[in-house]
């Protein structure tokens, strides 16, 4: 019997895979240097330099994969990566100094006028301080 099944399986897969075959990219590259300024709850306002780089070889059809970096002038670097499909973008991020558990997730709206993009986000980190949220609104230079 197994011999017989696994002819049925090749020929099964091999309709299969094609459906599931990776279109490009077609999305908007929302790659670039961004100025943002937030407001954290715990501590308080800051502005950061946020650099996105699109992932081509993860990114695919109206999906961008996304190598994310955030600096913050005077408490550090934040790396993570993002996800964005049409207004939608989603980020994790944890700063280099993994003892102070400064690490989240991030949901934002991203709007792209007149060939500049930006987008606005709200983050939550689990463990930071006990618990913290905060808005950013980001743009790009």
């Amino acid at each position: 019997m197994p011999t017989r099944l696994t002819p049925i399986l090749a020929l099964a897969a091999a309709l299969i895979l094609p459906a599931h075959a990776a279109k490009p990219f077609q999305g908007p590259d929302l790659s670039g240097v961004y100025d943002c300024t937030g407001q954290d709850a715990k501590e308080g306002p800051y502005t950061a330099v946020v650099t996105m780089a699109l992932e081509k070889s993860q990114s695919v059809g109206a999906y961008g994969a996304y190598a994310f970096k955030m600096d913050v002038p005077d408490f550090g670097t934040y790396l993570g990566q993002a996800v964005a499909t049409g207004s939608h973008i989603a980020i994790t991020f944890a700063l280099t100094d993994p003892s102070t558990k400064d690490y989240g997730t991030g949901l934002g709206t991203v709007s792209v006028r007149k060939g500049k993009a930006s987008f606005q986000k709200f983050y939550y980190e689990a463990e930071f301080k006990g618990g913290n949220h905060g808005f950013e609104r980001c743009v790009r230079r």
